[in-house]
């Protein structure tokens, strides 16, 4: 029986990542895989899928006007910088705040076994998008991360061998902090 990450069409594992860059076509599908999995939360999350959604197709759409010259999505940023948009460019920056908060959110419940997923979500939460939130939006994301589905239960729907879903998130989110953490770098060594 596959696991969740076995049936998206790309794992970060297989993100190509370059000195160029990040491969843009594969980091998107790799990211629609990851919202999805948000569907095993129930309509919890629904906000955080359409923001990250929202980004996606912002970034998609910059990609499609020239795919060559959008192939890496540091070229993607630096084409908008030139022509001084930054559509994409801040849609990547949101978006990789919201995979951040996946990464730790996950992490954090992989290295805590006995821990819900309620407070894995709210410490990644409180580690991540938190800070960029304001008065209104904050108590959105605290009554979502209450509504958090059981552990047991979320952990049995990525897959019923649970050792191998284990050795898959492993891997998984190994791909993703590669991802997060490159994407981090050059919009701080860019100062966007």
């Amino acid at each position: 029986m596959a696991t969740y990450f076995q049936t998206t069409a790309r794992n970060y594992t297989d993100v190509t990542v370059t000195p160029e860059g990040i491969n843009t076509d594969e980091f998107l599908q790799a990211t629609e895989g990851l919202v999805k999995i948000f569907d095993l939360f129930g309509s919890v999350f629904s906000v955080v899928q359409n923001d990250m959604n929202g980004n996606i197709k912002k970034i998609r759409e910059r990609f499609l006007q020239n795919p060559a010259a959008n192939s890496t999505l540091q070229n993607l940023v630096k084409g908008e910088m030139a022509e001084k948009k930054k559509t994409a460019t801040e849609g990547l920056l949101w978006l990789t705040r919201g995979l951040d908060f996946t990464l730790q959110s996950l992490e954090r419940s992989e290295a805590n076994p006995a821990e819900e997923l309620s407070v894995s979500f709210t410490k990644g939460y409180e580690g991540t998008l938190r800070q960029y939130h304001g008065m209104l939006v904050r108590p959105v994301f605290a009554m979502a991360m209450k509504a958090c589905p059981y552990r047991a239960d979320f952990y049995a729907k990525l897959g019923s061998d649970q050792g191998l879903v284990k050795q898959d998130l492993t891997a998984w989110l190994a791909g993703l902090r590669k991802v997060v953490v490159e994407i981090q770098q050059f919009y701080t060594a860019n100062k966007l």
